[in-house]
């Protein structure tokens, strides 16, 4: 608390958004990516569709909007990425270690998701080629991964996009792509969507999302919810203090959170009701057709196309849709990386981007060739990518975001979260932010963590 005082918020050398547009656009773009997509379609049909869904909106209301309003409080109190966030309330190593875990996070992160973009993007090529029988071969996507060098490729293709992207600046590069690929973005979600669920038999498939059935509640309902939830809002990744650390003080840190919560779980509702739909009138009403990650993106859904009459059209417009969400999601990432490097090494831009490219390179590369020539190294039975991904989000990622509820609570306090919130803000859901700061977020994040170790040790199956 000491230290409070001497925190210094100047911004001029380190970028900032133009105002509350740029900001939400740009946080919004963070939270919708790849997760939205296939993730959460997935999670709802494992987990109880509408049940599911109502579980998760009820947590992202809550818990998630009580994280938001934290992390992006500090960043833009302080002016700082993580770690320098942290350190501005202390300099022991509780505060470094919570400063570095969240900026660590993204630098791990980064590189193994511009691999999945680099899948994206090859679909997208072969779309345009007009190859849509060809991706819907059963073992086309499990080959191509196997295809060591093309995987390299096609990382790097993407990788190198995101890298001029950060190149450009926070208001040049980042505000600006995430300003015009949102917009787009939602389109395109929309266009599938009405597509997807006007297909005959896919009626089944929206009541099962859309409606609860009470039986089809458990507690893995929540976890599973949980989880998600801290996935896709960009939650304990270090974006959201950077972001913070870029916003000016008349941005109305509430009300942007508002919409950030608005954007995120229109997107997810409308992931679930281009793919659950369409997956259930492709297959018979089959809910079992709803595979995990890459089997849904990679398998079914070409399959789904191919089915078409006009299956080149709609797998372009798909996997742009796709492309879209998959770059504003690696923007962020680098992007807080990068800060995190500017804000401690006190190094222009163009050094710190040219940091995580090496680090983009060198964990990408690894992650691009776990499935083919380094498919020998295997990590508590994983490929080098799964555990890059289940690392970061089931054990860092709960750990980081623990960090940031003691630091609000217990060392900030959460009067002065208020005031900065206040200085823009009406801040009317104070009551619920302190509640679930105080009591909710430390019992949910424990729970994240204690099942995802279960689960990897074979204690539980999520």
């Amino acid at each position: 608390m000491s230290n409070h005082k001497n925190i210094v918020s100047s911004r001029s050398d380190r970028g900032s958004f133009s105002g509350r547009l740029g900001y939400v656009m740009s946080v919004a773009g963070s939270a919708i990516g790849l997760g939205n997509i296939w993730r959460f379609p997935y999670l709802a049909a494992k987990y109880g569709g509408g049940m599911f869904l109502l579980v998760y909106l009820i947590l992202m209301l809550t818990f998630g909007y009580a994280m938001i309003i934290s992390e992006t409080a500090l960043g833009r109190m302080t002016g700082k990425s993580p770690v320098g966030a942290f350190n501005s309330f202390g300099k022991g190593l509780p505060f470094r270690f919570g400063g570095w875990i969240n900026s660590i996070i993204p630098m791990l992160i980064a590189p193994y998701y511009c691999v999945i973009g680099g899948w994206v993007t090859k679909y997208l090529f072969e779309y345009l080629r007009g190859n849509v029988q060809l991706l819907a071969e059963d073992n086309y996507f499990s080959t191509f991964t196997q295809e060591s060098w093309a995987v390299e490729f096609w990382f790097i293709i993407f990788a190198v996009f995101v890298f001029f992207i950060i190149l450009a600046g926070v208001k040049n590069g980042v505000e600006l792509v995430s300003k015009i690929m949102m917009p787009l973005l939602i389109l395109l979600a929309v266009f599938v969507t009405i597509y997807s669920i006007t297909r005959p038999g896919a009626i089944e498939g929206v009541k099962y999302f859309l409606i609860p059935n009470f039986k089809n509640f458990s507690w893995m309902t929540v976890v599973a919810a949980m989880g998600q939830m801290f996935y896709s809002l960009s939650i304990a990744m270090g974006i959201l203090y950077t972001y913070g650390s870029y916003i000016k003080k008349d941005v109305d840190i509430e009300k942007s959170t508002k919409q950030v919560e608005m954007f995120d779980t229109s997107i997810a509702i409308l992931a679930g009701l281009m793919i659950i739909p369409a997956v259930f009138a492709f297959s018979g009403g089959d809910a079992s057709a709803l595979q995990a990650g890459p089997a849904l993106m990679f398998i079914t859904i070409p399959k789904v196309l191919a089915s078409m009459g006009f299956g080149t059209p709609a797998g372009i417009i798909f996997f742009l849709l796709v492309l879209f969400a998959a770059l504003t999601s690696a923007i962020s990432l680098v992007e807080t990386g990068v800060s995190t490097f500017m804000d401690q090494l006190g190094w222009s831009r163009l050094k710190c981007s040219f940091i995580m490219g090496v680090i983009l390179l060198l964990l990408g590369s690894a992650s691009a060739l776990g499935f083919g020539v380094l498919d020998f190294i295997k990590i508590f039975g994983m490929s080098i990518l799964d555990f890059f991904d289940f690392l970061s989000n089931s054990i860092m990622m709960p750990i980081a975001a623990l960090a940031t509820c003691i630091l609000a609570v217990h060392v900030v306090g959460l009067k002065k979260i208020a005031e900065e919130v206040e200085i823009s803000s009406a801040f009317k859901r104070k009551k619920t932010y302190n509640f679930f700061m105080k009591y909710l977020a430390p019992f949910f994040l424990a729970v994240i963590l204690i099942s995802a170790v279960a689960d990897v040790f074979g204690i539980i199956k999520l």
